[in-house]
């Protein structure tokens, strides 16, 4: 079962998180093998997909952010894009977009930043959005401040939140076809809240950057696991071999429906308010040439179908406003 588990070093300014992706992600691997349109992702695609999908647990458990955390890397390698997408209640749907041929042991810059234009967003989409606001979302290059390439995500989101939150943060990522995990450990803010969406740099915060003893040695405990031992250890040795001479303060385990788990939030309304978007005379113009509109859901699988008289419906109903979807689907 799918856990996230959350910690505090008692006495010390600094919290972490671990979490376990079991049959949520091998979940949203089924659904992605059974589509004979597709078929399976390469293991590095894999990987990065399931890095991705724990990074999001765990950055949107540290900022208890009411709505949905996507995030996306995108660029111009032979992976256009892909998609990790986390509710506040946990639950969680990721996806690819794969149009070549991924070589074995491609990493980051393979996939996705060949001509070093790739990026990497998170978005922040409010639930229940008020008139005319917008989702929050910060880009970042898929390389360092000295232009170099990174080719772990790992170090692309850890670069993020230290701009983002001013934060020292260490974070430990592996997926496999069983398994996807994450480890974050972050220095806790002085003054203010660490968020995502702050926008607003704490002058406290920043001059705490690397000078905290503490931190600092905690930081070099998690920096040590391995990502075999990520993947193949339990929660309970992970955290006793890396911090046992820390007080650690541990919290209830999140699992099962407090947990997370694979959810997708595509439905029948939110196709028709796409098509509704695409305009009458594209849709009329689908019909005429295959007597029906198919639209697959790219997370779960989920096929959608309109004959003329559904795509008539669409036009003369009052749309109902929803969020887009962070990819679409097609």
């Amino acid at each position: 079962m799918s856990e996230l588990h959350k910690f505090l070093f008692d006495g010390l300014p600094v919290r972490g998180m671990l979490v376990r992706l079991t049959d949520a992600w091998t979940d949203i691997l089924r659904r992605r093998a059974g589509n004979s349109a597709t078929g399976a992702y390469a293991a590095p695609v894999t990987e990065l997909l399931g890095e991705m999908a724990a990074a999001g647990v765990l950055m949107q458990s540290n900022i208890k952010f009411n709505g949905a955390l996507i995030l996306q890397v995108f660029g111009d390698g032979p992976v256009k894009l892909a998609v990790a997408e986390v509710q506040s209640d946990l639950s969680l749907r990721a996806t690819a977009t794969v149009t070549s041929e991924v070589p074995g042991d491609a990493r980051l810059s393979q996939m996705v930043n060949v001509t070093g234009g790739g990026r990497c967003a998170i978005t922040l989409d409010p639930k229940n959005r008020h008139p005319g606001q917008q989702p929050y979302q910060g880009v970042v290059p898929l390389h360092g401040d000295h232009h170099e390439k990174l080719d772990r995500l790992s170090d692309v989101l850890q670069h993020y939140m230290l701009q983002s939150e001013q934060l020292d943060t260490v974070l430990v990522l592996g997926a496999n076809d069983k398994v996807a995990a994450g480890l974050l450990i972050q220095r806790m803010p002085i003054k203010g809240e660490g968020n995502l969406a702050a926008g607003l740099t704490h002058r406290e915060n920043e001059d705490q950057i690397g000078h905290n003893e503490d931190y600092n040695r905690i930081a070099h405990l998690a920096a040590s696991l391995t990502r075999e031992e990520l993947l193949s250890l339990d929660v309970d040795t992970i955290l006793r071999r890396l911090f046992w001479e820390e007080k650690l303060v541990r919290f209830t385990p999140q699992e099962g429906e407090t947990g997370p788990r694979f959810a997708c939030t595509c439905s029948r309304e939110r196709v028709g308010n796409m098509l509704r978007n695409l305009g009458a005379a594209e849709s009329e113009s689908i019909l005429a040439e295959r007597g029906e509109i198919e639209v697959g859901c790219e997370f779960c699988g989920q096929q959608y179908r309109f004959d003329a008289v559904d795509a008539a419906q669409i036009f003369v109903e009052p749309a109902i406003i929803q969020p887009p979807a962070p990819t679409g689907m097609q």
